[in-house]
């Protein structure tokens, strides 16, 4: 189905922290390498972390630096003077953190580890909760949740934000009244070409494509791809094959896997498959948060938050398949945010609730996880960015 949306501002509705505040020395990783991957593997990597300043005791972004060959995370302060930072993005030489409570996004320049705030400007609606730095490096789209909006940005020569140069407004609802009263939009993606960006929102159960004209930097609809009502879809990730997108659906408590048109930017569900085993005891609501991809594709790892873990799936059909192999305890509670290091070899998750970050050696052949001793300790982390340097 198409559909196109409007433009008018948005309208305060409930916060996700509100809502989600009711409910509730690492081993070495012993791998067969050559030389070239093990020098690869010595490397210490900065790593930047997500929290709320405004609740659960975050400073603002947090600065740590991980050993890829040990698993171990050292913290090397915050900075301050964000408000919110609940999600990060990376460019070369700069750091792009929301600024949820405040309905804005920052600018950050980093220079030989230093961290110092370029500017920050308004998104146009509220509640932004992730961003992504377009592909071209010109502009930086936000999804806010809380208005259902997703804006553009974007970017001087320095990094530093322009004033929003579009600002378009989803509408229409799903069928849970607590969730899904209005639209939510929870994630902006590139689509592998460059073609199209997607929006995915929880609250109008569709994944939105649209043009971006990175000369005006206004956003083009093209489709409206709709899903099963009252999954909830919250954060997709891309096959690197292309024609496939895996979907985690915040409110079915399931991962869908879709095929992609890249010509049409037309997205259909093929199979929605639950994220825990069957059989395991019902006990807090599972609410899966994100998925990501192994270098490979040959993975997929969904979070868990209320299972508190993190699922394997292996990818067959060349993208279009998908089979639950297990799921490994998280190291803590409510893991909002999981990725990847630069190598594929480490897997994180930001574990909201128990206030760490645990650290999951990853065996390349089969994909599997396992913990590497004691969590990081942190305040509230609901977003961990590993970045090359």
């Amino acid at each position: 189905m198409t559909g196109t949306p409007h433009r008018p501002s948005g309208t305060g509705r409930l916060s996700r922290r509100t809502l989600f505040a009711a409910t509730g020395a690492a081993a070495a990783l012993a791998l067969t390498a050559g030389p070239a991957r093990a020098a690869r593997a010595a490397a210490t990597v900065p790593l930047y972390l997500g929290t709320y300043t405004s609740s659960g005791g975050g400073e603002g972004i947090g600065i740590a630096a991980f050993d890829q060959a040990t698993g171990a995370i050292t913290g090397k302060g915050s900075l301050t003077g964000v408000s919110d930072p609940s999600f990060l993005a990376s460019a070369p030489g700069h750091l792009y953190a929301v600024d949820e409570g405040q309905g804005s996004v920052t600018a950050i320049a980093v220079r030989d580890g230093e961290l110092s705030v370029l500017n920050s400007s308004p998104t146009g609606g509220e509640g932004p909760c992730h961003l992504l730095v377009h592909g071209e490096g010109g502009h930086v789209l936000s999804a806010n949740y809380t208005s259902g909006s997703v804006s553009v940005h974007p970017l001087a020569a320095d990094g530093s934000l322009a004033e929003a140069s579009d600002l378009v407004q989803h509408t229409g609802s799903g069928p849970d009244p607590d969730r899904q009263e209005g639209p939510h939009a929870h994630m902006v993606l590139g689509t592998p070409s460059g073609r199209f960006v997607l929006a995915v929102d929880l609250g109008t159960d569709s994944v939105y494509t649209y043009r971006l004209d990175t000369g005006t930097g206004k956003l083009e609809a093209v489709v409206q791809n709709r899903v099963t009502p009252g999954l909830g879809p919250r954060h997709a990730a891309f096959h690197p094959g292309g024609s496939h997108l895996y979907v985690a659906n915040e409110l079915g408590d399931s991962l869908s896997v879709c095929s992609y048109d890249d010509a049409s930017g037309e997205i259909t569900v093929l199979d929605s498959l639950p994220t825990v085993p069957s059989g395991d005891p019902a006990g807090e609501r599972n609410y899966p948060a994100e998925v990501l991809l192994s270098p490979d594709g040959a993975y997929v790892y969904v979070s868990n938050r209320g299972h508190d873990s993190i699922a394997r799936f292996a990818v067959g059909g060349g993208g279009g398949e998908l089979t639950l192999l297990d799921t490994v305890p998280a190291q803590g509670s409510y893991p909002r945010h999981i990725s990847l290091d630069p190598t594929g070899r480490w897997l994180f998750a930001a574990n909201q609730k128990s206030g760490n970050v645990g650290v999951f050696a990853r065996d390349e052949a089969t994909g599997a996880l396992k913990g590497t001793g004691t969590p990081f300790a942190t305040p509230t982390p609901v977003c961990v960015l590993p970045v090359a340097d």
